[in-house]
């Protein structure tokens, strides 16, 4: 894709993003309001009804932030416990034929784990090619619920901190099973089933199919290692694999309820693919259209949610502001990625190839480098992890922007609701610097901003940094995690720090050349998901109890304007500053230094 329709493309990105905004950040308004009236009423308020009888749930009745944080607690722990036991016992659950024609055994214990704490914290983190280990169930039931879950966790908590935010005086901030309940029946699914007859329409797959098989044109010769008639690795008498020549005259077609489970996972920012290649994959991205519409689903509640913020602490300027602040970073990154993959290796260009193709190794033709950049950016902005392309080719500085996109929190639009409460955090210590600046007491939108506040904000960074970079050094000088590299060097390096970053983000995304389908990096990469998740959360929450308490008191002449321009420069500088303090020694060993030598003359 030449300059002209790269500017073109992202102008048009842009300008649509805007005009969903306010429309959807209104609609949110009316479903986060228990008492909100909506135009799917008639259609879904017995449905809403009924569920909140069958679950012995009083909507009238608010929650305590401790109460609510809780009950999200709860919620996530037993829907992960469903996860688990569907993946270990897919073998053997009812209608093998019509839910795994494929005949797929269960799920391991340790990838289970993985999988289902994955899939819970909206992470999505794949550690398995999911069209050749998930039955149509596993991939319905378990992955595809939890999309929807995890997405409507994740807007709870941001409409709850928000209230936390604009109530005067006040002990409650909501009732966690209505958020969720209305969150799910009135956004997500209506949404997502035009969302899935789109994609269907322009290709995707849904059925309940068994695989096809193509013959190929040109057999291929591979080598793969001997079992015995048990099916277990023969091994020499040194103990190293026994090679043997296998010929593929074959492909095998993946088939399946494919295009349901996109919708979601794209529109809730979960991006756990159906198949390996995710969207990369044509038939999980089957056109430019369906490209273009994917990347702007990704964005649209988490830009929605700053118009209703706005609208909600009666500031649309401070809404708009910190949409601005988001939409900088974007634009920054995405013009740092596009450049250094448009610039592309000169190691390449001196092997004969045209400088002016820039990198498009891992990149799909059909796509290109612009189109490429700006959806490595934009997921990795929206914690969502789906690609269509492979970061792991990415040049060194490329591959830094969605790595350091993840490491900022993934504050920019981020995932739905959690990028909102990510970058609110930031907004309340940018409030303490500049209460710090002029002498008085931090104030925001009506609230004094005391020590209880700070501290829990600067536990959400702290705890961000030492997930990411505490797992990463273990990882470097422990055997297990060394024995996962397919590169040496800073590129590695690269990788270990990519993955650690993304499941703390809970992006999902990954430096592919990791293998990390292993025991000790299925259960360290678990764990840092539970704790990017909620241990993030649960400091949040309690902001949003501390502040739904406290009195508003109206602006006086030396409160500090949390709109306009100087406001949205001092939330960026905090966001960046934060980001370079706590980061850009570990992205100097990677990505930065890897840069340099590649400029040299090496490559990893």
């Amino acid at each position: 894709m030449n300059a002209t329709l790269g500017w073109t493309q992202l102008a048009l990105y842009l300008g649509l993003l805007i005009l969903i905004t306010k429309p959807l950040g209104l609609y949110l308004l009316q479903v986060l309001d228990a008492n909100g009236r909506t135009w799917l009423d008639p259609i879904l308020k017995p449905l809403e009804r009924l569920t909140y009888r069958l679950g012995g749930v009083d909507p009238g009745k608010e929650q305590h932030w401790k109460h609510y944080t809780i009950s999200m607690l709860i919620f996530s722990l037993i829907t992960m416990l469903v996860t688990y036991v569907i993946l270990r016992m897919q073998a053997i659950l009812p209608l093998q034929h019509l839910f795994n024609p494929q005949g797929f055994p269960a799920v391991p214990d340790h990838l289970s784990f993985n999988t289902a704490m994955s899939f819970t914290t909206n992470t999505n983190w794949q550690s398995y090619s999911g069209e050749s280990t998930m039955s149509y169930f596993s991939q319905m039931v378990a992955l595809a619920s939890q999309n929807f879950f995890s997405a409507a966790v994740g807007i709870a908590i941001a409409a709850a901190l928000v209230r936390g935010i604009a109530r005067d005086s006040m002990q409650t901030i909501g009732n966690f099973w209505v958020d969720l309940v209305r969150i799910t029946y009135y956004l997500l699914l209506p949404i997502c089933l035009v969302y899935a007859i789109f994609l269907v329409s322009q290709g995707m797959i849904q059925n309940f199919k068994p695989y096809d098989a193509a013959a190929l044109t040109e057999k291929e010769t591979i080598q793969v290692q001997k079992t015995d008639a048990s099916g277990n690795p023969v091994k020499d008498a040194k103990g190293n694999p026994v090679m043997v020549p296998q010929v593929v005259d074959t492909q095998s077609i993946p088939e399946g309820p494919m295009a349901s489970q996109m919708a979601i996972k794209m529109l809730g920012t979960n991006g756990g693919g159906y198949t390996n290649a995710n969207a990369s994959h044509p038939f999980e991205n089957p056109t430019p259209f369906s490209n273009f519409i994917q990347m702007l689903s990704i964005f649209s509640i988490g830009s929605a949610l700053t118009y209703y913020l706005g609208r909600m602490v009666k500031n649309p300027g401070h809404g708009w502001s910190v949409w601005a602040a988001m939409t900088f970073l974007f634009l920054t990154g995405f013009f740092v990625c596009w450049h250094y993959e448009t610039v592309g290796n000169p190691i390449l260009t001196q092997l004969g190839v045209d400088p002016a193709d820039g990198n498009m190794e891992g990149k799909e033709v059909r796509f290109g480098i612009t189109n490429s950049a700006l959806f490595a950016t934009i997921t990795t902005d929206a914690s969502c992890g789906a690609v269509n392309c492979m970061h792991d080719s990415l040049t060194p500085l490329g591959g830094l922007v969605p790595l350091f996109n993840i490491e900022l929190g993934e504050v920019v639009f981020g995932g739905v609701g959690a990028g909102l409460y990510g970058m609110l955090v930031f907004v309340i210590t940018a409030v303490f610097i500049a209460g710090l600046m002029v002498g008085r007491t931090p104030e925001y939108l009506g609230k004094k901003i005391q020590s209880f506040e700070v501290k829990m904000s600067m536990l959400v960074l702290l705890v961000l940094a030492m997930d990411i970079l505490g797992f990463t050094a273990w990882a470097c000088v422990s055997d297990w995690g060394k024995a996962g590299l397919n590169n040496n060097g800073p590129h590695g390096f690269s990788e270990m720090l990519y993955a650690y970053s993304s499941v703390t983000g809970n992006n999902g995304s990954a430096f592919a050349g990791l293998t990390a389908s292993t025991y000790w990096y299925d259960t360290t990469l678990a764990v840092g998901m539970f704790i990017g998740r909620f241990l993030m959360i649960i400091p949040i929450m309690a902001i949003a109890g501390s502040l739904a308490a406290k009195k508003l008191v109206p602006p006086g002449p030396g409160s500090f304007p949390v709109s306009g321009g100087t406001f949205t420069l001092l939330l960026i500088g905090t966001v960046l500053l934060v980001g370079a303090l706590n980061f850009l020694p570990a992205l100097t060993l990677g990505p930065v230094v890897e840069h340099f030598l590649m400029w040299s003359g090496k490559l990893f």
